[in-house]
């Protein structure tokens, strides 16, 4: 059996990844002998395409974020800003939600302390995950995604506590951090490509970091220079958690247009809709991003026909019940139903 990369030095290590073992939940984090499940689409994916998703929410603490967390995270023990050399420092990070419970979770099986600093309106749930997850949460002004601008805001008030509290907390600032798009390009492109058998000819995206988009985009292109990334922004006025339209991006230093084939915009209503859809189509239990990016596919795939689409679908519903119920009332019952 493979021995563990993540266990502690002279314990004994049992994972396996063909068995599906594994020596401690860090063994789980996603890699080319150890991807995320690509699923085909069989009753939504127009005639004469084909369509996978990728599951991000199979990876340990719930999504795409996990890669770049644990990424990010190893480079800071690496370089010595956490762990040994740094007694007790933690991590401080401005966060929608996904990265904040993936570095949560992690900071805390290795044992350190974290904060997220979280936009007013992101799910109850997700607030609630990162506490459970043992963080401190602090919310600021900010509506759906964290913002450039004053220290008031997501960004500044993250920055403000890695700068005042420099011997309690490190920022991993997610937003500039190389190794955000490098975790994509050594884990999720090489995946994709493996398990495409390199046939894959699309893969479909959402922008927030942009770490996603840019990690692998620079793999897929390295392998096949014809295959085309298109990425899917949300219409102005958006509530989807944790994505971006390009006007929105100026926070980002991951964003490289020159990596993107298309960009296509759609009514963010349609994140809601269509997650339902592939909930009850395909049995596929994909967050609103999933639902934009499906739709990304859909138009693509009528428009020029997809020989191997690959979408990746970052998290699952499960962190949005709330903001589903907001745009489909219906999903909350009738009063007499609460009742039963």
């Amino acid at each position: 059996m493979p021995e563990s990369t993540h266990s502690q030095p002279g314990t004994r290590t049992t994972t396996d990844l063909h068995a599906r073992v594994y020596d401690g939940v860090l063994d789980m984090m996603p890699s080319e002998e150890n991807p995320t499940p690509l699923v085909r689409l069989n009753a939504l994916t127009p005639p004469g395409s084909t369509l996978y998703a990728k599951l991000e929410w199979m990876n340990p603490f719930g999504s795409v974020k996990d890669r770049a967390a644990w990424a990010m995270i190893r480079d800071l023990e690496s370089r010595g800003e956490l762990g040994d050399a740094k007694p007790g420092r933690g991590i401080v990070e401005p966060t929608s939600g996904n990265t904040g419970f993936s570095l949560a979770a992690i900071a805390s099986v290795r044992g350190y302390p974290a904060r997220a600093v979280m936009p007013s309106k992101v799910p109850t749930e997700k607030r609630a995950l990162i506490r459970m997850a043992g963080a401190d949460v602090d919310i600021s002004s900010d509506a759906m995604c964290p913002l450039p601008g004053s220290e008031d805001g997501t960004i500044g008030l993250a920055r403000t506590y890695a700068r005042a509290q420099s011997n309690k907390y490190v920022m991993p600032n997610q937003y500039e951090n190389q190794i955000n798009a490098r975790a994509h390009e050594e884990t999720t492109g090489p995946e994709i490509w493996r398990q495409t058998q390199g046939k894959v000819s699309h893969v479909f995206v959402s922008l927030g970091t942009c770490g996603t988009v840019t990690g692998i985009s620079r793999y897929l292109k390295s392998k096949n220079a014809n295959v085309k990334i298109i990425a899917v922004q949300p219409s102005p006025g958006h509530d989807v958690p944790g994505l971006r339209n390009v006007s929105e991006l100026d926070v980002s230093k991951l964003y490289d247009p020159s990596l993107i084939d298309e960009i296509l915009q759609i009514d963010f209503n349609l994140a809601y809709t269509n997650a339902l859809s592939l909930l009850r189509r395909e049995g596929l239990r994909a967050g609103p991003s999933s639902g934009l990016i499906f739709e990304g596919a859909r138009i693509i795939s009528a428009r020029d026909g997809v020989p191997m689409g690959v979408m990746i679908f970052c998290d699952d519903i499960f962190k949005y019940v709330s903001t589903m119920i907001k745009h489909l009332p219906e999903l909350g019952g009738s009063d007499a139903e609460g009742g039963s």
